[in-house]
């Protein structure tokens, strides 16, 4: 073990350059988790995914949706068996989508992926199940469990919480106002009372 330590201590006049190097680097590395808020996707926070504007008009559906009040973002959109699945499903579609958006190869429509659709489907029935929705389908339709076998949740409620995006460029409403814009034209309006 300390010969590989001493591997990698760099020649005494190497120091300096190698200092100042590792300072650039970790200052780039910071610099870029700051700027792209990376610490605000740990959180259940629904503005975390206007983030990225791509996602406004699905933010600004769900927020007049009858699910703001019950369910955000990550409590649809993320698996829920455990908390270890829950975080690596996002450190993986987080990464998808942060290549995507800085490789500026963002597509004209959102759809969501394979993995995105069971997610979805298993928390449906996740939260559904506690409700008495869920029952009362099982008790006036027996099969409702095959049936939720054989289709998706989704399939018939597309449009539950958010409507479905064709294109960003034609969606009414695509920009959202953050609460902290939000606040800042509340106190502008006071001052101009």
């Amino acid at each position: 073990m300390k010969k590989i330590f001493l591997w990698l201590v760099p020649p005494e006049q190497w120091k300096p350059t190698v200092a100042v190097l590792l300072g650039i680097f970790f200052g780039l590395g910071a610099y870029a988790l700051y700027i792209s808020r990376a610490v605000s996707y740990l959180s259940d926070n629904p503005e975390t995914c206007i983030n990225c504007h791509v996602m406004n008009p699905q933010f600004n559906d769900w927020a007049h949706s009858s699910h703001r009040n019950v369910a955000v973002c990550n409590d649809c959109h993320v698996p829920h068996d455990n908390i270890f699945n829950k975080y690596w499903f996002k450190a993986q579609d987080g990464l998808r989508h942060a290549t995507i958006f800085t490789l500026r190869n963002e597509p004209n429509a959102i759809y969501i992926r394979e993995a995105g659709k069971n997610a979805v489907q298993a928390n449906c029935i996740r939260c559904h199940e506690r409700a008495t929705g869920m029952q009362f389908l099982g008790s006036v339709q027996p099969d409702f469990s095959n049936h939720l076998q054989q289709r998706r949740c989704a399939d018939c409620h597309r449009e539950t919480p958010h409507k479905r995006v064709n294109s960003i460029a034609s969606t009414p409403g695509a920009l959202v106002k953050t609460k902290m814009e939000n606040r800042t034209a509340r106190e502008d309006e006071k001052d101009d009372e």
